[in-house]
């Protein structure tokens, strides 16, 4: 009996020990080492984890490198615009400058389109936001495992920029204040309203900690672009607005100076200055109290009598007069409200000289008045220099996120697969088998196999023995 014993012993050693051999694990079911099984899970876990944030991290950084990718071409469109402004900007130049301002306008539509093809732009802003990539190996799942690219603030298109509605032909921008643009300070709120021949549009711009002036400034452009307006410093550091087409622009400012340095005194009444030198503005009004008024405004040969009545509404009126003039041939010129916030008060603007005549009707209307441009202090040239100077910085700080996201994440992936080795050497530790111990193991299980028998035929010969005495 104490032979059989040993011998079912030795053959479970030896079922053991091939066992081992042939499956490599040292673990084979959790009756083997329950705890060491439980630890080794744990370092699969890991492995298994950071193998896909390895995968994650790579696809983060494509993603990078295709945003980084449009950002340097965009960097490249930039240093053409900034030729085109300097080539512009000189009293020498003896070429069209038309020319030139159709080149850079190409290049502030190319701008946004490629802005938006890398998900920074206002028609695509996909990744204009923190961007977080799951690589694994923190404390926790939300502690020490992501890697986060925060382009939250990273649109890189034309309005975002600050070029929508700049220009290289000779315009001369509009500018406000006295003193240098300064910040509104955090809390304070600077108000604008924007009128264009499509209508008007209030918004504020309110400080916010850590506020620089070109934060600010990027966030009015924002707003500004979508109605096709750009704000800017000229060469006297003041702000400036310039548009292709007409607008006028109502600033009330808040408690500090902010943006255009107002000092708490509103501005009203900036209209477009200049779309060229030959710009002429004209006052246009009604009152209520108006019988029909007419006005011609005349361009070149080409004349639009325009019929206003007293019933008319300001939105009205504008969209009135605006369709008269397109309608009768007058394309370039267009009405928006004057900017002082009175109503029956329009501002007509256009690119060429023009005059206007107004015929009251029954009753006693208000007198037309035609007036030079107000004078600016630079022309349009030189506000886009300044204005792709400052694109320049702004787009240097996204560019400067992106490539400190791509370094974070080759960083990253450089740890995980140095935890994925030392994980996976500290679990094989743990799981696989010593292969040349067992290869002895096997050897010895053999060995005590045979001997076990042996001594089991020998036990079992010992009662036949006896069997013979009794015999005799």
């Amino acid at each position: 009996m104490i032979a059989a014993t040993n011998l079912n012993n030795n053959n479970n050693f030896q079922t053991n020990t091939i066992t081992q051999l042939t499956s490599g694990y040292r673990i084979n079911n959790s009756g083997d080492d329950a705890a060491g099984l439980a630890v080794a899970n744990g370092y699969a876990a890991s492995v298994a984890e950071l193998n896909q944030g390895v995968l994650n991290g790579n696809q983060g950084v494509n993603t990078l490198q295709i945003i980084d990718g449009g950002l340097s071409n965009i960097s490249t469109m930039l240093n053409r615009m900034q030729t085109l402004a300097t080539e512009s900007a000189t009293t020498t130049f003896t070429g069209n400058r038309a020319t030139l301002d159709a080149e850079y306008q190409t290049l502030v539509g190319e701008i946004n389109r490629e802005a938006g093809n890398i998900g920074l732009g206002a028609t695509n802003a996909t990744n204009a936001s923190n961007i977080s990539v799951y690589i694994g190996g923190g404390q926790t799942a939300s502690s020490g495992s992501a890697v986060n690219v925060n382009l939250a603030n990273g649109l890189v298109d034309a309005a975002a920029l600050g070029l929508q509605g700049t220009s290289v032909g000779g315009a001369s921008p509009v500018t406000i204040g006295a003193v240098k643009n300064g910040l509104i300070q955090d809390g304070d709120t600077e108000t604008y309203t924007v009128n264009t021949a499509s209508g008007s549009s209030t918004f504020g711009i309110t400080g916010q900690s850590g506020d620089t002036a070109s934060s600010q400034l990027a966030r009015l452009n924002a707003d500004l672009g979508t109605m096709g307006v750009s704000a800017s410093l000229d060469s006297s550091g003041l702000l400036a607005f310039s548009s292709p087409t007409a607008f006028s622009v109502d600033i009330t400012a808040g408690a500090h100076n902010g943006l255009g340095a107002i000092s708490g005194t509103p501005i009203v009444g900036v209209t477009n200055g200049a779309i060229n030198t030959s710009l002429y503005n004209a006052a246009m009004s009604y009152t209520a109290a108006d019988a029909t008024s007419t006005y011609k405004v005349t361009e070149g040969t080409t004349t639009a009598t325009i019929t206003l009545g007293t019933t008319l509404d300001d939105s009205t009126a504008l969209a009135d007069i605006n369709k008269q003039l397109q309608q009768q041939g007058i394309t370039d010129i267009s009405a928006v409200a004057d900017g002082t916030g009175t109503a029956g008060a329009y501002s007509l603007q256009g690119a060429s000289n023009f005059t206007v005549q107004k015929t009251v009707g029954t009753g006693n209307g208000p007198a037309v008045t035609a007036t030079a441009p107000p004078p600016g202090t630079s022309n349009g040239a030189l506000n886009a220099i300044n204005a792709v100077t400052a694109a320049v910085q702004l787009l240097g700080k996204v560019q400067g996120t992106v490539g400190a996201g791509e370094n974070d994440l080759n960083y990253a992936i450089g740890l995980a697969n140095s935890q994925i080795t030392n994980f996976s050497a500290t679990e094989s530790s743990i799981r696989d088998a010593d292969v040349a111990k067992e290869a002895a193991n096997l050897t010895k299980a053999q060995v005590l196999e045979q001997a076990s028998v042996a001594a089991m035929a020998q036990a079992n010969a010992a009662p036949q023995a006896i069997l013979s005495l009794l015999k005799g």
